[in-house]
């Protein structure tokens, strides 16, 4: 049940079929090349992309724009202890802002980073510090219709054969994002968080949490993990969170805001070197490149994004999503994550090679039959990779209604119909680090 209403709307436009065709082409068949004006239903990211609380606009009133000793960056402070349980914060612009801070702090040339999966600009801050970023996924995690609760949790044991393979001295840091985006959104376990916490432990490494969606997780632990089944989300999150050494977060996603982030720890030496890499790249450590009133909205955030209304609204909405694209017959990861529905372009389109962009086309024709922009998360996103074929559809919290969400579904059958009308593509145009060329790049159908 929808537990809030709307005070404010935005009007929004269909481009006609001809139109969505011709912004195709002149975007290069990249849907971050498209104008946001020319999207009806906009499920490229739920980055920075979702609608604030009258709590969250009232805050940023009482925005304290002062450059040092800010009370907005003090209101984090204390929502960053509360909700996570962290002591330091070093505040950045957003997510990848918060990467470049501490993997340049804690990173250096010929290091290993180990993940459960490394999203695309996680892998790219291990890159940039000359660092290799190899992925640990449990083996169900690339099983598209497979049951598990936690399929997005961290192999051990895959960690371990690579710890033997390089040593241990050359892992310095293994990352465990929660939830696994890469892994279409699956959840980790606490049961996993500490086996990882061990892990580290035994390999005198830093136990990093990639905590944008860390609230999102808690409440798959509340509804999957029996020790945790009579627990809140704010419980859970604490108790998860509490495993590491330092978080990464994008406050971007369950912060609940347009933008912000921030590196956390409870370490005072690792947070002193952090804040000075901070004031080198962001700003000073009291505001980091954010303003006082988008930091007083993130302390608010935070605080919402793990009551049980909000985030059971949020997660039953994608739930709602994925079942109903399901019922069609199209190939949808199962079990549906929490903050998207990806799609198995491998499965809806056998007939495109990976060298060709399966999920590339899917995505592109989404948008030509429905205005729907969403992402390719698959050998276009990842070159050089055996990632699946993944196309994402990620729902901003707080933003759309039934209706949307049914246009989407519809949207997605009509495309499933014609599906074998649909051919691939050709990358002609891509910057120099493929790391990020989904990002810019262009391409053209073959």
């Amino acid at each position: 049940m929808t537990t809030y209403k709307s005070k404010m709307v935005e009007r929004i436009h269909l481009p006609a079929r001809e139109e969505r065709a011709a912004n195709l082409e002149a975007a290069g068949y990249n849907l971050f090349n498209l104008d946001a004006d020319d999207v009806f239903v906009d499920l490229l990211t739920d980055s920075g992309t979702g609608t604030m609380s009258d709590e969250q606009w009232a805050a940023m009133i009482r925005g304290d724009e002062a450059y040092a000793g800010s009370s907005s960056f003090r209101k984090l402070e204390d929502a960053v202890a509360d909700v996570m349980g962290f002591d330091y914060v070093v505040p950045a612009h957003q997510g990848r802002g918060a990467e470049n801070v501490l993997y340049g702090t804690i990173l250096e040339e010929g290091d290993v980073v180990l993940n459960n999966t490394h999203f695309d600009t996680t892998r790219a801050h291990v890159a940039n510090q000359g660092a290799e970023a190899v992925d640990c996924p449990v083996p169900e995690a690339s099983e598209f219709d497979a049951e598990g609760d936690f399929k997005g949790n961290f192999s051990v044991d895959e960690a371990r054969r690579v710890v033997d393979e390089v040593g241990a001295d050359a892992v310095p840091a293994v990352i465990l994002t929660i939830t696994n985006n890469s892994a279409a959104g699956q959840p980790v376990s606490v049961a996993n968080t500490r086996e990882v916490r061990e892990f580290c432990d035994e390999i005198d490494a830093t136990f990093v949490v990639d905590a944008c969606r860390f609230a999102e997780n808690a409440y798959f632990v509340t509804q999957r993990e029996p020790e945790f089944a009579d627990a809140s989300v704010a419980e859970v999150a604490r108790e998860q969170l509490s495993y590491a050494d330092a978080a990464v977060m994008s406050g971007k996603k369950d912060g609940l805001v347009n933008i912000g982030g921030f590196v956390a720890c409870n370490d005072e030496t690792l947070f002193e070197h952090a804040k000075q890499r901070g004031i080198l790249y962001e700003g000073f450590s009291t505001y980091g490149g954010m303003s006082g009133r988008d930091i007083e909205a993130m302390a608010v955030g935070l605080r919402e994004a793990v009551e049980e209304a909000y985030i059971a609204d949020r997660v039953e909405q994608v739930r709602f999503l994925g079942e109903r694209i399901a019922e069609h017959g199209v190939p949808v990861f199962q079990p549906v994550g929490g903050h998207a529905v990806y799609l198995d372009a491998g499965a809806f389109l056998p007939h495109i090679p990976a060298e060709e962009f399966p999920g590339q086309a899917l995505a592109v024709e989404i948008y030509r039959e429905g205005g729907v922009r969403c992402v390719e998360l698959g050998s276009f996103a990842f070159p050089d990779s055996d990632r699946p074929e993944l196309v994402r559809m990620a729902v901003p919290r707080r933003m759309y209604h039934k209706e949307h969400i049914e246009h989407v579904v519809d949207t997605v059958a009509a495309v499933w119909e014609r599906r074998d009308e649909i051919g691939g593509y050709e990358v002609v145009d891509e910057p120099p680090m493929k790391e990020i060329r989904h990002f810019s790049a262009e391409l053209a159908p073959l």
